[in-house]
This record gives structure tokens, C-alpha cells and sequence, in this order.
């Protein structure tokens, strides 16, 4: 059993802020080529995301601490939407569907997101990430 809790979350925290990326994950499944995969994933204030896709799958993060914000982005890179995930404000989680370009921008330190997909794990391409002109 993992027990997730605040020693968990504190130090994976630690971890990423000491991390040159400024993030961290936590991997939940054993294998990377499991149907589910299910992550806990520390992110810092500065860590940069690239606004990126998954085409064959959805994707749901649900804010155990901290606060981000989605940014969710057009085919011709027009910001389309942001939202702000953040349990204080009774806002924990959201869903992104299958092919949505989108980032995030972490606002809190000390922010951790369980994210779960569909697996197996696919590394980004570069036709999963959109370059803004």
C-alpha cells in the first residue's frame, strides 16, 4: 500500500523544487505500458509546461494542494480559456478532453496534482506540441 499523505506530498514537493525542471512525478502504475496511468505530480511557481496535446486520450488532474491554472489553447494557437484549480476555492480538478492543446502555470508553491490517463505511455512528439508564433 502507498499511503498518500503529507509526508508523500511534502517531500515530493521538496523534490521538485530542488529539481532543475521544477516538478516531479510520482508514478502510481508499475508500468509504463499499464491501460491507466495514475501519477501523483509535484509542480513549483516557474516550471515550464509546453502547450501540448494528447490525441488519444482525455486527461483529469485533481489538485490535492496548492493551485494552478489550465490554459487551454485553439489549433491556430489562440488562447482559448483559462481556469484556476484550487481546493480553497472549492474548484479541485478538471477534465481535458482527447486532442485539446493546453499548459498550465503553477501559482502555489508546494502544488501537487493526482493525474490519471489513459495509458500506455506515449512520450509527446512534436506534433503534440504547439509552437506559438
Amino acid at each position: 500500500m502507498i499511503l498518500l499523505d503529507n509526508q508523500l506530498l511534502d517531500e515530493l514537493s521538496d523534490k521538485a523544487s530542488k529539481n532543475e525542471r521544477l516538478r516531479i512525478n510520482f508514478n502510481l502504475h508499475e508500468t509504463l505500458d499499464e491501460p491507466v496511468q495514475r501519477l501523483l505530480n509535484a509542480l513549483e511557481p516557474g516550471t515550464l509546461l509546453p502547450i501540448h496535446r494528447h490525441t488519444d486520450t482525455a486527461e483529469t488532474y485533481l489538485v490535492l494542494r496548492g493551485s494552478l491554472k489550465i490554459l487551454m489553447y485553439s489549433e491556430a494557437g489562440e488562447l482559448e480559456s483559462t481556469q484556476e484549480l484550487n481546493p480553497g476555492k472549492g474548484i479541485y480538478g478538471a477534465q481535458i478532453p482527447a486532442a485539446q492543446w493546453h499548459t498550465v502555470e503553477v501559482l502555489e508553491k508546494g502544488t501537487v496534482i493526482f493525474e490519471v490517463k489513459q495509458g500506455p505511455y506515449r512520450p509527446l512528439t512534436n506534433d503534440d506540441i504547439l509552437l506559438l508564433q
